[in-house]
């Protein structure tokens, strides 16, 4: 069981949760993730939270390769305005901001933001740990290479999960020293990584419990499913459904996803099953 203080309000852990996508962008890369008005991510919230969704997780930046990187006032412009919204009709919904610009943070948090997920670890702004810090929010600390500009690039990994624990005992004490109490830990499927490294990832993921974080699953509809079916995102449901499923075997207690009935039904079944 694991605690998580959002900004006053002591969240318990006690069984895997369901944290719900929702991209203001227009070039995410799967197009039913997208809510580019606070209109549309109203809708989106509403349902996903009765098919289950325990957070929702806003991001105003697509990560995907190729993908366009706007500044942090354009990002701040497209997720401020929609957490706003949405935190104002689901007061009691968890709210995290995926972004990794430390001022998007501050004002993420400030229009009702309750947690930040940051693919870079803190790594791409030097301030980014101390924002966080400084806030009293949850971390969503995730395991990527390199910078903004290359961390897409697969470097060949003698040892995949030696990488990532080693990685993580560093970052886990910056944010320490930052101020941060509560992490939690995304070994990041699908940046950086080979598809090989991404199964071996997944395989071993129980091991990672040797840091005491809870553990943020986040393979849905990404590449490891659909180039290895030879499928495209929009059938990769059943792929998701199938590794979250693994993924819960092997101890994660979230699950971010676009798809959240299925992985719902997902967690109420390993439940009964345990």
């Amino acid at each position: 069981m694991f605690t998580l203080n959002c900004k006053g309000t002591l969240i318990t852990l006690e069984h895997p949760v369901v944290m719900g996508i929702i991209n203001a962008t227009p070039d995410s890369f799967f197009g039913a993730s997208r809510a580019a008005t606070s209109a549309a991510a109203l809708t989106k919230a509403e349902t996903m939270i009765k098919e289950g969704a325990f957070i929702l997780d806003i991001g105003g930046q697509s990560t995907r390769p190729g993908s366009v990187q706007i500044g942090a006032n354009e990002e701040m412009d497209r997720v401020a305005p929609v957490i706003e919204s949405v935190k104002k009709a689901f007061p009691s919904t968890l709210i995290s901001v995926d972004t990794y610009h430390p001022t998007v943070v501050i004002a993420a948090v400030n229009a009702g933001a309750d947690i930040v997920n940051d693919i870079s670890g803190g790594r791409f702004f030097d301030n980014m740990l101390s924002t966080v810090g400084s806030l009293n929010v949850p971390y969503i600390c995730m395991h990527s290479r390199g910078t903004i500009e290359n961390m897409h690039e697969k470097p060949q990994s003698n040892n995949i999960i030696t990488e990532i624990l080693d990685y993580f005992i560093e970052r886990i004490d910056a944010c320490n020293q930052a101020g941060i109490k509560d992490i939690i830990i995304d070994p990041g499927f699908g940046f950086g990584k080979t598809i090989a490294d991404n199964f071996a990832l997944l395989k071993e993921l129980e091991s990672l419990q040797i840091l005491r974080k809870p553990l943020l699953l986040g393979v849905s509809r990404k590449s490891s499913i659909y180039q290895t079916l030879k499928i495209t995102p929009e059938e990769s449901l059943n792929g998701t459904t199938v590794l979250n499923t693994v993924g819960l075997m092997n101890k994660a207690m979230m699950l971010r996803v676009h798809d959240i009935k299925e992985a719902s039904q997902a967690i109420q079944l390993y439940q009964m099953m345990k």
